[in-house]
This record gives structure tokens, C-alpha cells and sequence, in this order.
């Protein structure tokens, strides 16, 4: 703080992006090139305003004591231990796992909320998965509700940028505290006003749920009637484009999985099987986690020959986070997936379709793309907090022989909107661009999302439609952000980039931690 001005001031010896001045406000007006940096903060449990519980209300149910869990791994658990969720689920409670392997030939799932499955601790609760076939997109552990949604309440008005107040045609039927998600139709116009006509052809015509959001306010005396909502908006939302709310419900709250460990690895030949199977899902959640959690070598698991040694833990994905939002993954760490190869495989933390989501402290390794947004509209506002990455590669089998190619991290679909990647290190690197019809037209992956505080010594690629932003790398990341290439296409100007080969000196160190101790100030 300025003493003569009371102007805050950047600490001494520190720099401050000019994006994000010392005085900065969540409405902080745009530069003069339009250039402004979102709102992260809400990111995560209750918008990062509540610790995650320690228990929820309800009993203790002891899945090796009362319900007959074999923690030596000689028998089949799936039986025991989902009936002690079951248990669990008619009033809440936590099911306990001892110390011990738990051979596990189904799947486990938590559908009802306030339900934690709790073990020992990472490494000392060990769940070993066995079954492949058929398991193609699924997950072997997962907390998953079921949303279902009414009409539209069409808007009013269009809708800026950042905008919380909605105005609606008609609120009747909205109370405080229901769950919403604001979308629109993929129109021609939308199309092309993001150069994807004949691109974005398996979304067109769609009405796509782009936000998730909860109403906090009402207002039916004004004209037209207006609803809060918890979160700012990501993007404009367009008349033109049909834009509404609906209702949402079936959501599964404040449920999670933790201190715990998880493999699903199995024969090598097996594991190419099957695509997309997941260790953990979280499917239609909101205010649910997956916290202090790895992933651990599988007894059943073998290489593609004698000479592959890798110790392998994963089938091929580990955490999915799809069709949610408020849901935080903390100290969780996914390691060497078998299926590495085309077809959405070998993705050790995936978000889909998700507004808000925290992923911190967590680390992956040996997958295909480590982290990774992927699959269809609707991901914004999601925070990549102090991730370290390293080991990404894409494996193609050839006669039986695998030929691996390195990969990266990376935004994979349809415009994800305002995430932020903060504070991580980065071995093998992260990349957005336009990958036109890859992936059923995946087109422009990303759009105003953020590279904070980059470390690592990997590549970063950023190419985002319209505006992206890297603020703060360190001088061993190979930075990219040249707009000459085929896959810059449509994504001038090149991103705006700040600091480059100085993250050591950028203030905050965590922009998310930043803007959530603002928010929190009184």
C-alpha cells in the first residue's frame, strides 16, 4: 500500500500482471484491446466458501465388521461393501474400509447424498478392481446422481459477459436455492461466429447446458423478472441463440471418497479392449470430492511383453468429473494407465460438461493426456491448482509392438471456457488450439482460460479462440503462441502473454488463492 495515495502496490521486488493490478475487482473493467481476466475463486466445494466435512451427519457403517468385507483380497468385496453404501445411503453416514486389500470382480457406486467412503488411508486401503469386459465408459468407483431437467425459461435479455442478474420472460415456478443451468442453442450463428461451420456439425441445433448455477436471489416485481445467480456468467448469453434456464434436479450433494487407494489394471491385451474405463467417476454431483486418493500397482496387471516393466495401476482413465459442478479432487495422484491409445483412453483426471470444478495438489503421470478437459460444451470456470504432470505419451500398437509418441496436457473440446491452470509444474506441457474436425469436431478447444504461474519443462501451447492469456512462466518452459500455423486457425490474436521466463518473481503466486481470499475479505 502506497502510504501518500492508499493505492495498493505491487510488494517490492515483485511484478504484478497489468491484467491484474494490486486494485483489481471481479468487474475490473476491460483493457483497451477488451483483454480482462475472470473470476476464478468460485471454483471447488460451496465456491470455496465451506471446508469439505470431515464426516457428514449419520452413522459409521464398518464394511469389514458388519457387512462381511474381505480386507486379505482372497474373496469378492463388491457385494459387502456396496451394501454397506446401500446401508449408508438411506440416512448418511461414512462406510469404513480397514487396512487391507479388497478384491473387487464389479463395480462400487454411491447414489444418494451425504454418503463418504472412507478408508484407512492412501496406500494402506487398497480397492483392486479385476473386471474389463463390457466396461467400456464406466466407472469401476463412483459417486453418481441422475439430473433431469424441466422447461425453458427463456431469457428476456441477452446476458453479458460476467453477468450474475438474469432477466427472464417469467421466474414462476423458481424458489431460492434451486439448481439451474443456463444454456443455449448451437445456431448456425453461433457457428459462425467461431469460423466452426461444418465443424461443430455433431452439436448443431442443440440446446447445450453451457453454465450450472444455483439461484440466489429473485426478483418478480421488476420488469422483466430477474434471478441471481451464485456464479458469474462465462460467456454472453444470446436471445439470438435461444438462450433459457432450466430447472434442474437429481443432483447427489456432499458426498465423497477418500484415503483410499484404487487399481483396475489387468492383462495388457485385455486393457486394449475396452475404451474410456475409469478408476473413479463423479457423474451429475454437485458439493461432492475425491480427496487424498492414488492409485496403486494392480496384482493382475502385465506389460505388452517381458521387456515392458512398468508397474502398471490403471486400465486407462483415472478420476472423471462429467455433467457437475462445485466438486473438489485434492491430493490425488493417478499413475501409469495400460490403454494410452486413440479413443479417449489413458486420461488420468477428465472434466466434461462442468462448471466449477477444483482439481489441487494432485499429480499425474503416465498417462496419455494427464489432465484434460474433454468432450462437448459446457466446461468453465475450473481450476488446475499446483497439478504436476510429467510422462503424457500416446501409444499406438503396431504387430503387438507399442510406438510411442510424447503428449501434453491439454483442452480437448468445444470451447471450454474460462478455466484456469495455476501454480502447476509441467514436464510434459499443456496445449489448446483449433483441432477442427478431430474427435467428432472438437473444433476451437478453448477460450479466455488461463496459464498462471507455469513451471516445468514441458511445452505450452496456447491458441484460443479469441482471447487467452499466459501470465508467468519459468525460463524452462518452451512456450508457443504463434497464430502462423494450420491449428492456430481462426484463433487470432495470438493470446496475450506476460512475464515470460519470470513466474519466480509473479505476484500472487496462486491467482485462484488470490481471488478467493478477496472475495473472502471483509
Amino acid at each position: 500500500m502506497d502510504a501518500a495515495s492508499s493505492t495498493p502496490t505491487c510488494p517490492s521486488g515483485r511484478w504484478c500482471s497489468a491484467l491484474y493490478p494490486p486494485s483489481w475487482t471481479p468487474l475490473q473493467p476491460a483493457d483497451s484491446q477488451g483483454r480482462f481476466l475472470h473470476d476464478f475463486s468460485y471454483a471447488g466445494y460451496h465456491n470455496g466458501e465451506d471446508p469439505m466435512p470431515s464426516s457428514p451427519p449419520g452413522g459409521h457403517f464398518d464394511a469389514v465388521a458388519d457387512f462381511g468385507a474381505d480386507p486379505t483380497g482372497a474373496t469378492d468385496s463388491t457385494q459387502a461393501i456396496q451394501s454397506a453404501i446401500d446401508a449408508a445411503s438411506v440416512a448418511g453416514g461414512v462406510v469404513m474400509l480397514s487396512a487391507g486389500s479388497f478384491r473387487l470382480d464389479g463395480e462400487l457406486a454411491i447414489r444418494a447424498s451425504r454418503v463418504v467412503l472412507r478408508g484407512a488411508g492412501a496406500g494402506m486401503t487398497r480397492l483392486l478392481f479385476t473386471s474389463h469386459a463390457g466396461r467400456g465408459g464406466k466407472s469401476h468407483l463412483s459417486i453418481r446422481g441422475s439430473v433431469a431437467r424441466g422447461a425453458d425459461l427463456a431469457l428476456a435479455a441477452d446476458a453479458p459477459n460476467r453477468a450474475r442478474v438474469i432477466r427472464l420472460a417469467s421466474v414462476a415456478g423458481l424458489s431460492l436455492g434451486d439448481d439451474v443451468a443456463l444454456g443455449w442453442v448451437i445456431t448456425p450463428a453461433f457457428l459462425a461466429d467461431h469460423g466452426m461451420t461444418g465443424i461443430w456439425t455433431t452439436f448443431e441445433g442443440q440446446w447445450k447446458p453451457i453454465f450450472r448455477r444455483t439461484i440466489v436471489a429473485i426478483d418478480a416485481s421488476a420488469t422483466p423478472p430477474t434471478v441471481t445467480l451464485d456464479v458469474p456468467l462465462r460467456h454472453a448469453a444470446s436471445l439470438r441463440d435461444q438462450a433459457s434456464l432450466r430447472r434442474e434436479s437429481g443432483y447427489v450433494r456432499e458426498s465423497g471418497i477418500e484415503q483410499l487407494s484404487v487399481a483396475n489394471a489387468v492383462a495388457w491385451a485385455d486393457a486394449w479392449k475396452e475404451h474410456q474405463v475409469q478408476a473413479i467417476g463423479v457423474d451429475d454431483a454437485t458439493d461432492c470430492w475425491v480427496r487424498d486418493v492414488t492409485s496403486v500397482e494392480s496384482p493382475g496387471a502385465t506389460g505388452h511383453s517381458g521387456f515392458d516393466t512398468r508397474k502398471y495401476h490403471l486400465q486407462s482413465g483415472g478420476v472423471r468429473v462429467q455433467n457437475s459442478k462445485r466438486v473438489t479432487v485434492r491430493g490425488v495422484a493417478m499413475r501409469n494407465a495400460q490403454n494410452r491409445g486413440s479413443g479417449g483412453d489413458g486420461y488420468l483426471f477428465q472434466v466434461s460438461r462442468s462448471s466449477e470444478i477444483l482439481i489441487v495438489d494432485s499429480h499425474g503421470e503416465n498417462g496419455r493426456h494427464n489432465f484434460i478437459q474433454n468432450w462437448d460444451f459446457g466446461t468453465s470456470g475450473c481450476v488446475f491448482l499446483r497439478c504436476t504432470s510429467r510422462g503424457s505419451e500416446y501409444v499406438t500398437m503396431l504387430l503387438g509392438v507399442p510406438l510411442i509418441t510424447p503428449a501434453r496436457c491439454e483442452y480437448h473440446h468445444s470451447l471450454a471456457m474460462a478455466n484456469l491452470v495455476d501454480s502447476c509444474q509441467l514436464d510434459d506441457g499443456w496445449q489448446t488450439f483449433n483441432r477442427f474436425g478431430e474427435s467428432s469436431g472438437a473444433g476451437h478447444t478453448a477460450t479466455q482460460s488461463v496459464f498462471w504461474n507455469t513451471r516445468g519443462a514441458g511445452t505450452l501451447q496456447s491458441l484460443q479462440f479469441g482471447w487467452g492469456y499466459v501470465i508467468g512462466t519459468a525460463p524452462s518452459v518452451v512456450l508457443d503462441t504463434a497464430i502462423g500455423g494450420l491449428f492456430a486457425t481462426g484463433t487470432a490474436p495470438a493470446d496475450f502473454v506476460e512475464g515470460a521466463g519470470s513466474a519466480a518473481t509473479l505476484h500472487p503466486t496462486s491467482l485462484y488463492e488470490d481471488q478467493l481470499a478477496r472475495r473472502h475479505a471483509p
